[in-house]
């Protein structure tokens, strides 16, 4: 017993020297139940929603408002005609479209019948749910009430027609799949940096770049670029996957699809590298790459959606490289988006990999300390 004791306790001074290790015992579980308590929602309110309002009346904007007024949906602005609703769609500036068609107060007064539209991006099958059932609980309630009011109504005079864009057939594997190729990518393209420094100064391989005339930057973005390559393989081979096996498509152009990918897998490789010069040795390295990845799954948007989240989990989302990339990559391969429709993410990645790339720079020492 005596010596079991001793190694026991060995083994805590040890643990106790390791003040990394201890930061992420203790840390971890707060930020679990943080995230699963208070940024984590399945019941997904405040979608994005646009409005084509062929009738212009005082009845067609307040419909409007009263679907606002649900908490499920937030009107993000008007358009003018179905070419404007299908590029807010597409771009992703909106979920939801609703379309109250011309005559809609004149028909309501008259007597007839009206049918109000709703257009929903179905790359989202949690969105379409949510904001599918707001509105036809406001079109149902409204019908209910018209009808009283009318005697001998016998049909109902508003009516709700929905639509699904995208994913008709809300399948799961069509969301999930292209936010894998950025999960994926995330978690191996920032394990693969992280040790990088760190495995210089466990080997001793650090003198030689102590002694060389290497700048701080080239060193960065010179560790970085070699596993770009291996970040296109992975990427080929989820979408192959993807494709031949869940029938995924992939609908707008591969080439703007890799050329944007670039800046994502560049921005997880600096991140990877930054850990790194926080290190002292890999296994620390490792341990804070695991503790990254948690956070940046669940806010990312990947397993919900980030409309139900706090607005400061949503904030705190935006300075992950996973959040951009998959508007990205689902807005090119389930919605066909250009360039125009994606450049302000494409904005946000670079500055986030400049930020890292000058974080790391900064951090790196050439000396051995």
């Amino acid at each position: 017993m005596t010596r079991l004791l001793s190694i026991a306790w060995k083994e805590l001074l040890q643990l106790r020297r390791d003040r990394l290790t201890l930061a992420m015992m203790v840390m971890l579980p707060i930020l679990q139940i943080t995230l699963f308590g208070w940024a984590i929602d399945t019941d997904v309110r405040h979608i994005p929603t646009t409005v084509l309002d062929q009738d212009r009346t005082a009845a067609s904007r307040e419909l409007a408002r009263a679907l606002e007024a649900t908490g499920s949906c937030d009107l993000v602005g008007n358009v003018r005609d179905p070419a404007e609703l299908s590029a807010a769609l597409r771009s992703g500036r909106a979920k939801v479209g609703l379309v109250i068609p011309p005559r809609y107060a004149e028909r309501l007064s008259l007597g007839h019948a009206a049918t109000v539209q709703l257009v929903v991006d179905g790359s989202d099958p949690q969105s379409v749910a949510s904001a599918t059932s707001a509105a036809g609980g406001l079109i149902a309630q409204r019908a209910v009430a018209m009808m009283l009011a009318r005697t001998g109504a016998r049909e109902a005079p508003i009516s709700l027609e929905s639509t699904t864009w995208y994913n008709p057939d809300l399948r799961t594997a069509v969301n999930v799949v292209p936010g894998l190729v950025g999960v994926i990518l995330t978690m191996t393209m920032v394990m693969l940096t992280a040790m990088a420094i760190a495995r210089e100064r466990e080997r001793g391989t650090l003198e030689q770049l102590v002694v060389s005339p290497i700048r701080r930057w080239e060193l960065v973005v010179g560790k970085i670029l070699p596993f770009v390559a291996i970040g296109y393989v992975q990427m080929t081979l989820v979408l192959i996957a993807g494709r031949v096996i869940f029938d995924v498509p992939v609908v707008g152009s591969l080439p703007l699809l890799y050329a944007l990918a670039f800046g994502f897998i560049a921005a997880n490789l600096a991140l990877g590298l930054f850990f790194s010069t926080l290190a002292k040795t890999q296994q620390q390295a490792m341990q804070m790459s695991f503790f990254f990845i948690l956070p940046n799954i669940l806010l990312s948007g990947f397993m919900f959606p980030r409309e139900g989240m706090p607005k400061p989990a949503q904030w705190l989302s935006e300075i992950l490289p996973l959040t951009h990339f998959l508007k990205i990559i689902r807005g090119i391969a389930l919605r066909g988006a250009g360039f125009d429709d994606l450049r302000g993410e494409l904005l946000r990645l670079a500055v986030i990999l400049a930020a890292l790339v000058t974080l790391s720079s900064l951090r790196f020492r050439k000396n051995l300390a």
